[in-house]
């Protein structure tokens, strides 16, 4: 064999495959102070909306006014009858913050960031509306004691009982986006698991009104989807940088909004108009997304943190127990001074229920589950 000659056998060239890079992380930006300034704008565009914007304050007789507040204030309801959207507003930020602030943690971290941050105020709120309703009674039924206590759970929504205030149906909606994405952070967020995720989700939420199926229709939540998926690809495109398949995840996003901002007008609302809610929703695209490409980073006044931490106990106290301070306050004074007067002081209460509930109550909450989580993993 070795005096046979060596041959050579010629190799194919082959051209290099290149493959994109996934995108690059972004050096770690200052806090996003504008939004909560944004944040605050919402709770209040949802507040002056069930105080004078809202259908059943238009009607006549209405035990809030006794009167139409279109009568009584025109210019106000006009504006005021778009505050609604302040929720879809909520909705797309808790997608961006969510995202953000569950980076590189655990699901452990993950769940015990949620329920220090909903349930203290949330408690107190129920209390709070609770009592008011008592004192106050004539506006709105009263839950019994039993309902009140099963809406301490948060999950009453879930067992078919009624929220001691209307506004906690917006909860029902943030807990499934939660479990939801509480799957995404167990198997760690990535670029391309957030995206696919928010494929998947979208999917399911566009297929569910049709498909017939009540449970793919309680996971896949249609009526909010879209919203929290656009908060998400708004976060990608701050973390990782702008791309064609953010933007269309974004442009689908919008258009799925749009329709639902119709529906929910022709079916919920009964006030304003499609073209005038997708004017403001639209906007607030805008904003957000120059939030998101760093457009907003020079706002850096520290009152904003202050705002932000405002918009949680506002939006959980306002409506039930200010509408009932209005029916007992309507006749004696200006109804624009009565609503600012009301707006004014469900905010010094917000910043007393976030100095004095929030803060203590959720260091002891997050020591104590901490101490849990321990005691698991050792046993």
């Amino acid at each position: 064999m070795s005096g046979l000659p060596l041959i050579r056998t010629a190799q194919p060239l082959r051209a290099p495959l290149t493959v994109p890079p996934p995108p690059a992380r972004r050096e770690r930006r200052p806090r996003l102070y504008a939004l909560d300034g944004i944040r605050l704008l919402a709770a209040l565009m949802v507040a002056v909306h069930h105080y004078a914007g809202t259908r059943r304050v238009n009607r006549p007789g209405n035990p809030v006014w006794d009167r139409p507040t279109s009568d009584i204030m025109p210019t106000v309801f006009h504006v005021a009858a778009y505050g609604w959207i302040g929720v879809e507003i909520f909705f797309v930020i808790s997608g961006f913050v969510i995202c953000m602030s569950c980076w590189g943690r655990t699901p452990r971290q993950f769940f015990v960031s949620r329920v220090i941050r909903l349930y203290p105020a949330y408690w107190f709120a129920v209390l709070f509306t609770t009592g008011v309703l008592v004192a106050l009674p004539g506006v709105w039924e009263r839950l019994r004691p039993r309902d009140v206590l099963l809406n301490l759970t948060m999950l009453q929504s879930g067992s078919g009982v009624r929220n001691v205030d209307g506004v906690y149906w917006t909860l029902w909606s943030e807990l499934r986006f939660y479990l939801l994405f509480l799957v995404v952070v167990w198997m760690g967020l990535t670029y391309r698991r957030v995206v696919l995720f928010c494929c998947v989700w979208g999917t399911a939420a566009m297929l569910a009104p049709v498909a017939r199926l009540p449970l793919l229709e309680l996971v896949a939540d249609p009526e909010a989807a879209w919203y929290f998926i656009a908060g998400l690809a708004l976060y990608l495109m701050h973390r990782f940088g702008q791309d064609l398949l953010l933007w269309g995840i974004l442009a689908m996003a919008w258009l799925m909004g749009q329709r639902e901002l119709g529906q929910r007008i022709d079916e919920v609302e009964h006030v304003g108009s499609w073209r005038g809610a997708l004017a403001v929703f639209t906007v607030f695209l805008l904003v957000m997304l120059a939030v998101a490409l760093g457009l907003t980073d020079r706002v850096r006044r520290r009152w904003l943190v202050t705002a932000g931490s405002l918009t949680y106990p506002l939006y959980l106290m306002h409506y039930a127990a200010g509408t009932a301070v209005i029916s007992r306050l309507r006749d004696t004074m200006d109804a624009r001074l009565l609503l600012a007067s009301l707006l004014a002081g469900f905010l010094v209460l917000s910043w007393a229920v976030h100095r004095f509930v929030e803060r203590p109550a959720a260091g002891a909450v997050k020591r104590g589950l901490e101490r849990s989580f321990a005691r698991v993993r050792g046993a």
